[in-house]
């Protein structure tokens, strides 16, 4: 785990998810087979709502991989998931089980009854697939079901302990029930009626946290009186560690509760939230057939490293902690990979990237996605606390560059962000954000390839990733790293935070990357983009070259060793001061001396009880480990901890040991015994009893104010001398295996029009900090264009797609495809007529930008049989409860909450007139909705609308409202609806039944502009509730496009889905003789996204080009190109030789 180890005073159990349930199948085909990984799966929410949302008719195969770091999360979901599919207990004690502190004595029996029956069957992962279990509940290793069998014995053995433990613990329970207080997790629930629910779910929250019940019976409470073991028991061991916020409404949906008008007491939200629990788990019991759930107890960037291992290699066990504190090994179940997937196409982090950063869940899990180019792979990420000023802003940052920028690094970007809406709504989130009531800020953000939501991009064989520029990549790469680690330094801390000091030392102690969480990121960079070791070799120069001109960063050379190590130890990069090293001092003995070692030391158990004895207020403090000499200091901080003893094995020419775990863990008396990785060089620099192991708290200004009083200025725990045989263990360590880059090759029977495409080379800013353009070179070798070409013929380029280019000369037309959205009419043509070459140079495109995603707003993705929007979530509109708009108390949340589709910069273009697509689109849905709902327009609800072009005056498009409904999930509301598309040929078909529906119509007057959009939306519209298949002769095949038209008075849908799921138009009389032409939409608010809608950067940010400083006093540009920037003369005589070339270039360009 390339993450801090962190010393846990206090840990929180989270048996009852804080957030409600979502669909994990929102973004792919109804027809795809769903391969899903759950990366801090937390409670079986998720897993539940995603098979309750499916249609009742799917076949397709389900497929969970559920993870958690908490062994007693999973031994509680597997209770339920076998409590659900054996039916022997009803639903009411399986609700007590999974939601109650306290059960009555039946209860703790059939719970007793049911961990015993899965004792029984057996210790071995043989065993347990040999079950009635085995086909549909899956265990990864055997260190999972040993950890589950374990909390499933200690269920069953509690209520036998010594009086005086359980004593103990149910007065922590109790005590912790004193001091509740509502923290709005259940009231997010409720979406955009946020408000209406507040006071209701703070009375249940206290009454559940007073009784340890839902119950409201006073004698149902008094029966209830036996602590229930299953959240006695977690990663920490026994005792009362749930989360003070644990809620039990919180998992499930309560918008259509108090979103409808009627009175709502506490028993009305049990009741509706233990209805929707019975609809999950009835769904997940008929579901057996088709669904397969595994389970893993493990650290889940150790899971992906893993499984990705085992994808490339083959290999069960790669050496991989399960986690941090744990000394097992991560062996995959022998019996199930070969068979079980490790590749996938839904990714599912939680709010992982709270705990270990965004980028590191990112590196974890992009080599894991599925075919990442395609349309039909997808990430989820999720963050709910925020440490700055601002939490709309905090998801941009966490980053570390540009969001376009770092997506060409990854291949992945937030859809959100390259469509400029999102279809989810996070508004009650804002309005309770800003408002200051609540402390956490929930967003969810879905992933995909940037070029992904081009159908025709992504369509027929990809092309070879980009080209960058050696030392530009060099520059950004460093860049990146300046600001992970910049904070390191109290200079840079105080400026950074100057604004936000209180804030800013409380969280000094949430630090989320280390070197080597750099390094992977490294890897995965190089690994992307395909880069060969020669020019590898150029960018890694260029890297450590502005690394050791940096004098901004005065802590960072104490952590050179540490990156140094790693860079080797993965195959990244080799520097040259990591050599052969002599065999002297602790290596006199040794037969050879590799290059690296991994240090232990066996850090006595009583150094740690200083942390122990102000663990309440210490927070978590970060371990690291320190070579120090009389000269020499350095950190490492990739360091691995467990509780045990060492024992020496081999021999002195070849040393090896063996660890044996303390079973009683934190609570036992063995050592602790910390391990890291360093160069072995370094431990002969001075004299070896000059030379000491230290383990030390890592200095921060939270640690500091604490800890220096306590342990001095060093912060160390412990040290010995690097000779000391009982404390001090050196082994061999040999580094993992280099990666072998995959020279991509096209398609070499690839027929061109006009000739082979190079590769696209990116370009960016001066800064090095944004793509300024992306180069497609296309070689000219068809016999035609060639004549063309060279007799003078100018080509001529127009943009087809968000990500392609047409490219004609002399009658041949080729399609040029980029990695991301582009903006193709700022395009350039480099015309080579002797070299005979063509080069098509674009700016990518932006949220609000031309060209981009502005070119098909609401894409279409996937195969003719297997198709779904990209940027906006499915749905099952018969699972969803209708909005009764009877009711007047609807108006003004429904109002408020329409209203917050748009951002400041939208309502400023609707103040002034422009003529924005996607804002009048946002308009005129805001019409449909307030005029169907009755929000608006007095008492008269309109359910029939015809969009009127207002030039013409003529209509071709009808939408039917036949129900609006709750969008539980995704917090908002939809129409379930029908769209009418008018041509000539049908107008004569149906004349005498539409005459009849005109007086019902409500007009909606709309531009040209508009009328194009809305003809884009509509296949998405109906592709995000689609219930039935696409033929063989679907128009969209036949005709290679989506939408068939954008062009008035003709159908952009296909054919397929007409007549189809139109129940809704049948029970209407003046619609159903209509029904046979029609098509069911399911239409939604889109939301402006929050951290968007300020778009620039300061030019005074700008940076040195040779040592990345500021100004000195001011930056000054290169007087040739104007480009480049520099802090001062002697950095622009530095960087002369290189840039000339460059500057002449780009000179001649301009």
């Amino acid at each position: 785990m390339a993450h801090p180890l962190v010393f846990q005073g206090k840990y929180f159990f989270y048996p009852i998810g804080n957030t409600s349930a979502v669909s994990l199948l929102r973004d792919i085909a109804p027809e795809e087979p769903a391969n899903l990984l759950l990366l801090g799966c937390g409670d079986p929410r998720n897993v539940l709502y995603s098979i309750f949302s499916e249609h009742s008719h799917s076949e397709r195969p389900l497929d969970f991989t559920c993870c958690d770091i908490d062994p007693a999360i999973l031994a509680r979901n597997v209770l339920l998931y076998t409590l659900v599919a054996d039916n022997q207990v009803s639903q009411d004690v399986i609700w007590n089980i999974m939601f109650h502190f306290y059960v009555d004595k039946s209860t703790l029996s059939q719970l007793a009854a049911q961990c015993k029956k899965l004792l029984d069957i057996g210790e071995t992962l043989k065993a347990w697939d040999a079950s009635a279990y085995g086909p549909f509940l899956k265990m990864g290793t055997q260190y999972t079901l040993d950890e589950l069998r374990r909390h499933w014995a200690l269920y069953n053995s509690y209520h036998d302990l010594p009086v005086e433990r359980r004593n103990a613990v149910r007065n922590a329970f109790s005590e912790k029930s004193r001091t509740a207080k509502d923290l709005g997790i259940g009231a997010r629930s409720a979406g955009p009626v946020i408000d209406k629910a507040t006071k209701v779910c703070e009375e249940q929250f206290l009454a559940y946290w007073k009784t340890g019940t839902t119950f409201s019976k006073t004698k149902d409470i008094a029966t209830a009186s036996f602590l229930n073991p299953t959240f006695v028991y977690s990663l920490i061991g026994e005792g009362c560690n749930v989360h003070y916020g644990t809620d039990p409404v919180a998992p499930f949906h309560l918008a259509a509760l108090f979103g409808s008008g009627i009175r709502v007491s506490v028993t009305d939200l049990v009741k509706i939230v233990k209805a929707e629990f019975s609809d999950w788990c009835s769904a997940f019991r008929t579901s057996r057939g088709r669904t397969v759930l595994r389970f893993f107890a493990s650290e889940a960037t150790a899971l992906c490293k893993a499984l990705g291992g085992f994808d490339a290699t083959g290999a069960l066990n790669l050496g991989i902690f399960v986690a941090p504190w744990k000394t097992q090994f991560l062996q995959l179940n022998p019996a199930e990979y070969g068979i079980a997937p490790s590749t996938f196409n839904v990714i599912d982090s939680s709010n992982l990237s709270d705990h270990i950063g965004l980028l590191n869940v990112l590196i974890a899990t992009v080599p894991l996605l599925r075919s990442p180019a395609s349309c039909g792979s997808v990430l989820y990420t999720e963050s709910l606390t925020y440490h700055g000023k601002d939490a709309t802003k905090e998801f941009a940052e966490s980053l570390y560059a540009d969001i376009h920028t770092a997506g060409a690094l990854l291949n992945l970007a937030p859809t959100d962000y390259v469509g400029g809406f999102s279809s989810r709504s996070n508004t009650h989130e804002l309005i309770a954000y800003m408002a200051g009531r609540q402390n956490q800020f929930h967003q969810t953000t879905t992933w995909k390839a940037p070029a992904s939501g081009d159908r025709l991009a992504s369509s027929g064989d990809q092309p070879l990733p980009p080209v960058w520029d050696a030392r530009q990549l060099g520059t950004l790469l460093y860049d990146i790293y300046h600001q992970l680690f910049e904070q390191e330094d109290s200079h840079h801390f105080w400026r950074l935070n100057q604004n936000n000091v209180i804030n800013a030392v409380a969280a000094s102690n949430i630090v989320h990357y280390i070197r080597e969480s750099f390094v992977l990121f490294l890897k995965l960079v190089r690994k992307n983009l395909q880069i060969p070791n020669h020019l590898w070799l150029d960018v890694m120069q260029r890297f450590i070259n502005l690394k050791e001109a940096d004098k901004s960063l005065p802590m960072d050379s104490v952590n050179y060793q540490d990156l140094a190590a790693h860079l080797h130890l993965h195959g990244v990069h080799t520097i040259p001061f990591l050599h052969i090293t002599e065999k002297t001092g602790p290596f006199a003995s040794w037969d050879t001396v590799p290059l690296l070692v991994r240090v232990i030391l066996v850090v006595p158990r009583e150094k740690f009880a200083v942390l122990e004895s102000i663990s309440e207020t210490l927070g978590t403090p970060i371990l690291q480990c320190d070579t120090r000499g009389k000269w020499s200091h350095n950190q490492f901080t990739a360091v691995h901890a467990a509780f045990g003893t060492v024992i020496r094995m081999g021999t002195k020419s070849r040393p090896r040991a063996i660890f044996k775990e303390d079973p009683e863990g934190r609570k036992g008396s063995s050592p602790i015994v910390v391990s890291f990785i360093m160069s072995a060089g370094l431990l002969t620099l001075e004299r070896p009893e000059d030379t000491r192991i230290c383990c030390s708290v890592r200095s921060t200004p939270a640690s500091v104010m604490t800890l220096v009083k306590r342990l001095g200025i060093e912060q160390s725990l412990f040290s010995a001398n690097l000779m000391d045989a009982d404390h001090v263990h050196i082994l061999p360590q040999d580094p993992f295996p280099s990666p072998k880059p995959v020279a991509a090759q096209g398609n070499p029977n690839q027929i061109f029009e006009i000739g082979r495409l190079e590769p696209v080379v990116v370009e960016l800013d001066e800064e090095c900090e944004l793509i300024s353009s992306l180069t497609s070179m296309v070689l000219v070798e068809n016999t035609e264009a060639k004549h063309a070409f060279g007799t003078g013929a100018m080509p001529e380029v127009s943009q087809l797609s968000p990500c392609v280019m047409r490219l004609t000369v002399g009658g041949r037309s080729q399609n040029v495809v980029y990695p991301m959205p582009i903006n193709g009419m700022q395009n350039k043509l480099r015309l080579a007529r002797k070299s005979l070459y063509i080069e098509v140079i674009v700016p990518p495109s932006g949220p609000f930008k031309a060209g981009g995603m502005k070119v098909n707003p609401f894409p279409v993705v996937g195969t003719h049989t297997s198709l779904h929007p990209w940027n906006i979530h499915r749905l099952n509109l018969s699972s969803l409860p209708i909005l009764n708009v009877k009711t007047p108390v609807q108006k003004k949340w429904v109002n408020l909450h329409l209203g917050s589709m748009m951002s400041a910069r939208e309502y400023a273009l609707r103040k002034a007139h422009e003529d924005d697509a996607l804002m009048r689109v946002k308009e005129t849905i805001n019409t449909i909705f307030v005029r169907s709902s009755g929000a608006q327009g007095g008492d008269k609800i309109q359910r029939v609308f015809n969009l009127v072009e207002t030039e013409s005056k003529n209509c071709d498009t009808v939408l039917f409202v036949s129900d609006l409904k709750f969008d539980l999930s995704s917090h908002t509301i939809v129409c379930d609806g029908y769209v009418l598309p008018l041509t000539k040929s049908l107008l004569l078909k149906i004349e005498v039944q539409f005459r009849k529906l005109i007086p019902a119509m409500y007009g909606i007057p709309v531009s040209k502009v508009e009328i194009a959009a809305w003809k884009r939306l509509m296949p998405t519209l109906v592709e995000r509730c689609r219930s039935w298949k696409h033929t063989d002769t679907c128009e969209y095949v036949v005709q290679g496009k989506i939408p068939l038209t954008d062009e008035m008075e003709r159908d952009p849908l296909c054919s397929c889905g007409k007549g189809k799921d139109v129940d809704g138009m049948l029970k209407v009389p003046e619609w159903s003789k209509l029904a046979p032409f029609a098509v069911r939409i399911a239409f939604s608010p889109l939301f402006a996204v929050s951290y968007l809608e300020k778009v620039g950067r300061d030019p005074a940010a700008g940076r040195c080009f040779v040592c990345r400083g500021k100004g000195k006093p001011k930056m000054m540009k290169c007087t040739a190109c104007g480009k480049v920037r520099y802090c001062s003369r002697e950095c622009q005589s530095k960087d002369w030789k290189a840039h000339k070339p460059k500057c002449k270039q780009a000179v001649v360009k301009v």
